[in-house]
């Protein structure tokens, strides 16, 4: 681990290898089993409960139902979530030729809003826990073989491929400070850093 900010940093994402590829995985991170969905910060409980006349058009029967009955966000503050169906796939979920796609991102795309979707999705494979301080860890699950594979061939790193929701997190400072920290452990430096001027 490594200090970048006020954030702990797991070693493995310097060297990771990842670009999603959705079209191997269709979108299995919206649809992990375990029954509990994404996890929101309170003010996207919010953001979620504005946009829901927006996203509804998107979404099947069955998941307007549990929204209708459940809420559209369960849990307690501080400890707040995306409902799922069947305890696997989050109600804000569409399947557009079998690949489970955002209904947030979608209406984000669509120009219908300025919110693209929870930050805890945008960041993943990365999550984000504070324990009196913020933990950024990789997670490298079975159902994301095929973005390690593809990051790998295509020689695209994580640390690359999550620099937006990274920023949105973080701010561009802390960005450039975490990438150079990369760099610096995989041995690849700023090409700038002693550059003549």
């Amino acid at each position: 681990m490594f200090l970048v900010g006020e954030a702990v940093v797991d070693e493995e994402i310097p060297r990771a290898g990842f670009c999603c590829d959705v079209r191997t995985c269709k979108g299995a991170c919206c649809t992990l089993e375990g029954g509990r969905g994404a996890p929101l910060e309170e003010k996207e409980t919010r953001e979620i409960k504005k946009l829901l006349p927006i996203v509804r058009q998107y979404l099947p029967e069955r998941s307007l139902r549990i929204i209708d009955e459940k809420g559209h966000v369960e849990g307690t503050p501080g400890n707040h979530a995306t409902p799922c169906v069947d305890d696997r796939e989050c109600v804000y979920v569409y399947f557009d030729d079998g690949i489970a796609r955002c209904s947030f991102e979608r209406a984000f795309l669509e120009g219908l809003s300025s919110w693209r979707k929870p930050l805890s999705c945008h960041l993943f494979p990365i999550r984000v826990r504070n324990f009196g301080q913020d933990f950024v860890t990789y997670h490298e699950i079975d159902e994301c073989a095929a973005g390690r594979l593809r990051g790998t061939n295509e020689q695209v790193k994580l640390r690359d491929f999550l620099e937006e929701p990274l920023v949105r997190k973080y701010g561009r400072r802390w960005y450039d400070s975490f990438l150079e920290e990369c760099r610096l452990r995989d041995g690849h430096p700023d090409p700038k850093q002693g550059a003549s001027t």
